[in-house]
């Protein structure tokens, strides 16, 4: 009989910690929400920031995935001024529509056709769209590669695709990549 001997572990997979600025924007994101929630700078309040930012997003790491890395600062401005106009507009108008007694809209829903596949731009995309008024993305459906928007008001679905992924996808892919 031979001794039995310890068998070898196989080595261990590498650890994914992310590194302490895995995500940079949230880190910087948290810091700052913490400093205009305190409403201080005092150094307690700038150590607790700093901290929250540093701490919070590396033991989340696993849970978010990598960090996107948005490009093209002009395009984020214009961008956002696109979504922000949009939703002023949105208000206005769906208010028109509840407000006035001879209202007459025209519910639909409608198939939006993804050309990302980024998950990041794609979740922008539905939030934004639920964000304006008049508009909710309910389904992404990630196989059929599309989301589908129900619309308080809506005569032309096809056209009301082509200006969602016109004014909010095509910048988001220049954004994403």
């Amino acid at each position: 009989m031979t001794p039995d001997r310890p068998r070898a572990r196989p080595p261990a997979a590498p650890r994914d910690d992310g590194g302490w600025f895995a995500h940079p924007a949230l880190s910087l994101l948290l810091a700052a929400v913490w400093l205009l929630l305190r409403q201080s700078v005092a150094p307690a309040d700038l150590i607790t920031a700093a901290v929250l930012g540093l701490v919070v997003p590396k033991v989340t790491h696993r849970f978010l995935g990598p960090a996107a890395r948005p490009r093209g600062l002009a395009t984020i401005v214009r961008f956002v001024g696109t979504v922000l106009w949009d939703i002023v507009v949105s208000n206005v108008t769906v208010a028109r529509i509840v407000l006035s007694p001879v209202s007459d809209p025209k519910p639909a829903w409608v198939r939006v056709p993804l050309d990302t596949r980024h998950p990041t731009a794609i979740t922008l995309l539905a939030t934004i769209i639920t964000m304006t008024p008049g508009t909710v993305s309910s389904i992404v459906d990630d196989e059929a590669g599309e989301i589908l928007v129900h619309a308080l008001d809506c005569d032309d679905p096809p056209a009301m695709a082509a200006q969602i992924k016109q004014r909010y996808e095509r910048p988001l892919m220049e954004i994403f990549g």
